[in-house]
C-alpha cells in the first residue's frame, strides 16, 4: 500500500529556507548600517525591527495640504522634506522675493502654490491641513498660536519661543485646539543621540555626574550701517513684536539669530538642539540653578547676542550641565583642526563617558556601546525621521517625539542660560511654577517676557 504524501508537512522546508535567506539578508543589512554609522549592531538590529513608523509613502488620497510660513533657506529645506508627505499648496513671507522663490521651487505639474504676505490670510484656507513654521525666532509664538487656533497641525522650527513666558501661551493653544505640534529639534530622531541618551538613562556609564555641551561660537561684529529697505521686504512686519529700528542688512534673514531682539545667539540656535539632548538624557524637567559668564562682549552697534560664553546648570539630582562655546580650542584634551568648530555633547559618569554629535558616537571604552541593554531596560521613544514622525502623528493624533511641552522645556533651558548671561547672577529656578526664586529673582524675572510692540501682540492673532 502506498503511503500518501503528508500534505501538512511537505512544504515546510521551503518557508524555513526562505526565512533563513531573509534573516541572512537582514543581518547583512544590519552589518552594513552598523559599519556606515558606527552604531553597535545590537542597536541597529533593534531599531530596524522595532521602529513603528510608517515606511511606505501615503496613498494619493492621504496627502495633506501643507503651507510654508517663512520661506528662507531653512524654510524651503523643511518644506522640501514635508513635500514627501503632502502637497505644498501655499507659501507666505514678508519678503516677496523669498515667497516667489519658494512658489517656484514647489510648483509641481504646472500647479503653483498660492503666495501670501500675511500668514493670517493663508491660515483661512480650508485646503491647508498642516503648516511648516520656519519664521525667525521672534515670530514663532504668534504664528504657532494662530495656526493652532485655525486648526492646523504645526511643524515649528526651534526654539519653540522667544521667551519662557511665551511657552505657556503656545502650549495652551495647542492643547485647547487639539492640534499636533512637532518642534524641529530633529536630533531626537537621530539614532546616535537616541543611543547615547538611552545608555545614559540606563546607567551604562554609572551614575551620571555631568553633561558637557560644546556649541559653536556666534558672530561678533559691527558696527553696521543703516540702509534703505530692500524692495519687496515689509520691514515693519518682519520686525514684528521686536522694537522698531532702521533697516540693517545684518539684522535680517540669516543673521537674525545674532541679535537679542529676535533670538539668543547660538545659545538658542545650536543650544536648542544639544541642550534638548542633555535634557532627554538627564531625565529631569529643568535645572534648579544656573550661572553664566560671557567670554566676550558685543561690539557697540553690532550683534547684541553674546558670541562666546560659559554657562553652568545644576539639577536637583546633583547632575551638572556645562555649556560653553568653542572656536579653535581643545575638547577634553583633543586639539581641533585649525579653523574647525567641533560641537557636541559628552556625558560623564562614575564609570566612563560617551561623546556624541551628528557625525559620531564614541566612548571611553567601546564596550560601553557594544554591550546590548538587558531586557527590561528603559526604552526611549523611537523616531527614525523627524518630519515623517510629524506626519505619522498628524494621521494617528499621537504625540510626536518633540511635542509642544518638550519643545517648551528644551527652549527654557536655553532661555535660562541667556538670562543668566544678561544678569550676571547665579539664579534659582522653580520649574513647577516656572519662576525665579531667591536672590536676583526680581531682576531675572524681567526677562521671562518681553514687551510686544503694537500691533504685533497676542491680539494680532486673536
Amino acid at each position: 500500500m502506498t503511503t500518501p504524501p503528508d500534505n501538512d508537512k511537505a512544504p515546510a522546508a521551503a518557508p524555513m529556507k526562505d526565512f533563513q535567506v531573509s534573516r541572512r539578508t537582514f543581518l547583512r543589512r544590519v552589518a552594513t548600517v552598523a559599519a556606515m554609522t558606527g552604531l553597535p549592531a545590537w542597536f541597529v538590529e533593534r531599531q530596524l525591527l522595532g521602529a513603528e513608523e510608517t515606511t511606505g509613502a501615503p496613498s494619493p488620497n492621504d496627502r495633506p495640504g501643507i503651507a510654508l510660513i517663512g520661506c528662507g533657506g531653512k524654510g524651503r529645506d523643511d518644506a522640501a522634506n514635508a513635500s514627501n508627505h503632502g502637497e505644498i499648496v501655499a507659501v507666505c513671507d514678508v519678503d516677496d522675493n523669498h515667497a516667489a522663490e519658494a512658489a517656484q521651487r514647489f510648483t509641481v505639474g504646472g500647479k503653483v502654490p498660492a503666495r501670501y504676505s500675511d500668514f493670517r490670510r493663508l491660515l483661512e484656507r480650508r485646503d491647508v491641513h498642516a503648516v511648516v513654521n520656519a519664521t525667525p525666532d521672534h515670530w514663532h509664538t504668534l504664528v504657532n498660536i494662530a495656526a493652532a487656533r485655525a486648526g492646523k497641525d504645526i511643524y515649528g522650527e526651534k526654539p519653540l519661543t522667544l521667551t519662557i513666558g511665551e511657552g505657556r501661551h503656545v502650549i495652551d493653544a495647542v492643547r485647547r485646539h487639539g492640534v499636533v505640534l512637532q518642534t524641529g529639534t530633529q536630533q531626537r530622531s537621530s539614532e546616535r543621540f537616541h543611543l547615547a541618551c538611552e545608555l545614559v538613562r540606563n546607567g551604562r556609564i554609572g551614575r551620571l555626574q555631568r553633561a558637557e555641551v560644546w556649541l559653536p561660537a556666534g558672530l561678533r561684529d559691527g558696527p553696521f550701517a543703516t540702509l534703505p529697505v530692500p524692495s519687496g521686504l515689509n520691514w515693519d512686519f518682519w520686525q514684528g513684536q521686536a522694537p522698531r529700528v532702521d533697516y540693517v542688512r545684518q539684522r535680517c534673514h540669516t543673521f537674525f539669530r545674532y541679535w537679542y531682539d529676535y533670538s539668543g545667539g547660538t545659545m538658542t540656535d545650536w543650544g536648542a538642539h544639544h541642550n534638548d539632548i542633555a535634557y532627554w538624557a538627564i531625565g529631569l524637567v529643568a535645572p534648579r540653578e544656573v550661572e553664566a559668564n560671557p567670554l566676550s562682549q558685543p561690539i557697540p552697534g553690532g550683534y547684541t547676542a553674546f558670541a562666546e560664553y560659559d554657562v553652568r546648570y545644576t539639577y536637583a539630582n546633583g547632575v551638572d550641565l556645562h555649556v560653553r562655546t568653542t572656536r579653535d580650542d581643545n575638547i577634553f584634551g583633543e586639539r581641533l583642526r585649525p579653523g574647525g568648530q567641533r560641537n557636541g555633547i559628552r556625558f560623564v559618569g562614575t564609570n566612563g563617558w560617551i561623546w556624541v554629535n551628528r557625525s559620531e558616537i564614541t566612548a571611553s571604552d567601546r564596550d560601553l556601546l557594544r554591550a546590548p541593554l538587558p531586557a527590561g531596560a528603559v526604552r526611549l521613544p523611537v523616531s527614525r525621521n523627524h518630519m515623517r514622525n510629524f506626519f505619522d502623528c498628524v494621521r494617528s493624533r499621537a504625540l510626536p517625539i518633540c511635542d509642544v511641552e518638550t519643545g517648551h522645556r528644551s527652549a527654557s533651558i536655553c532661555h535660562l542660560g541667556a538670562i543668566a548671561l544678561r544678569t550676571g547672577l547665579k539664579l534659582t529656578w522653580d520649574s513647577d511654577r516656572e519662576e525665579f526664586t531667591g536672590p536676583g529673582s526680581a531682576e531675572a524675572s524681567r526677562y521671562l517676557t518681553r514687551t510686544m510692540r503694537e500691533p504685533y501682540t497676542y491680539d494680532f492673532v486673536a
